[in-house]
């Protein structure tokens, strides 16, 4: 799934309530993480949640390409790292540096509909993806 995809879906549903129940059904559909790596090494300090992002880089090592595998065990952040993975992995690590997630976050508005807990998670994974692509650019 891409942005883009999530941004048409997210725009055919009219109320906060059907956007929630397609954020869990994002969530649904992410990878599975394997329980191995559920580990301290990968867990996301700073969310309510248990959250864990298992990061690659590959490609070129000047500016490799990111991925990650995210696991929670709460769906609807599940279904948030569903969006991050959309938003961020198989991107270069320039590119996730240059990112604005807060204007994705407000165009989705899913700030205004998050517990301050879930979007206080929301910027520390995005603060995790963000210091991968610092190390790996550095």
């Amino acid at each position: 799934m891409t942005l883009d995809e999530i941004r048409d879906n997210f725009s055919l549903l009219d109320d906060w309530e059907d956007r929630y129940r397609y954020v869990i059904e994002l969530g649904k559909e992410l990878e599975p993480l394997a329980e191995g790596d559920h580990s301290d090494d990968h867990k996301v300090r700073g969310c309510v949640s248990q959250v864990w992002l298992k990061p690659s880089l590959s490609g070129d090592k000047a500016d490799p390409i990111v991925t990650f595998l995210g696991d929670s065990d709460a769906l609807i952040v599940r279904g948030l790292i569903a969006i991050l993975h959309a938003t961020y992995s198989g991107k270069r690590a320039s590119e996730v540096l240059r990112i604005d997630p807060e204007a994705i976050f407000n165009e989705l508005n899913l700030r205004e509909h998050l517990t301050p807990q879930r979007s206080n998670g929301l910027r520390s994974m995005v603060e995790r993806l963000r210091k991968i692509a610092q190390d790996a650019l550095a």
